[in-house]
């Protein structure tokens, strides 16, 4: 998850947490998103979901897919399209190596989370992944449940 500083403007919109059981994510980069107002204004009020989408890298652009935005209720007229495909912004060194990274090696782009920085402007830390296998996702969990069950063990003799 992005690192939380010690600023007002700073949120946590959107979150995908099923991504890090689904995914082995090898590097993480933060991207800008091209939204409308109504969108901006949606998401300050959190209303917003990263779960089923995903990035693709298309005719030298980076976009992210399947995302969905709330519709801001007082944007009765300039509303926004709920599902619709956004921009992201990255510099055309990261959009090369993303588009290597999805071509040649078979990974997958993945939004891990949507959020406002210190600054107020909405940011996506999208992930360069590649997809678990069932083993892989039942030893994920195997760990996760010993190292509960650890912590339990240490807190009952400590």
């Amino acid at each position: 998850m992005a690192k939380k500083p010690d600023t007002p403007n700073y949120k946590v919109v959107a979150e995908n947490r099923r991504a890090r059981y689904d995914y082995a994510i090898e590097d993480d980069l933060e991207v800008g998103i091209v939204l409308e107002g109504s969108e901006v204004k949606s998401l300050r009020e959190g209303g917003a979901n990263i779960a089923e989408s995903y990035a693709n890298v298309e005719d030298g652009e980076l976009w992210l897919i399947n995302s969905y935005v709330a519709p801001y209720v007082q944007a009765k007229t300039f509303g926004h399209e709920e599902k619709r495909r956004r921009k992201l912004l990255a510099s055309k060194k990261e959009l090369s190596k993303l588009w290597n990274a999805t071509q040649r090696q078979g990974m997958t782009l993945v939004p891990l989370v949507l959020y406002f920085n210190h600054k107020g402007i909405a940011k996506m830390k999208i992930g360069i992944a590649k997809g678990k296998k069932t083993a892989d996702k039942r030893e994920t969990s195997a760990k996760r449940d010993w190292q509960r069950q650890k912590q339990r063990l240490l807190k009952q003799n400590g």
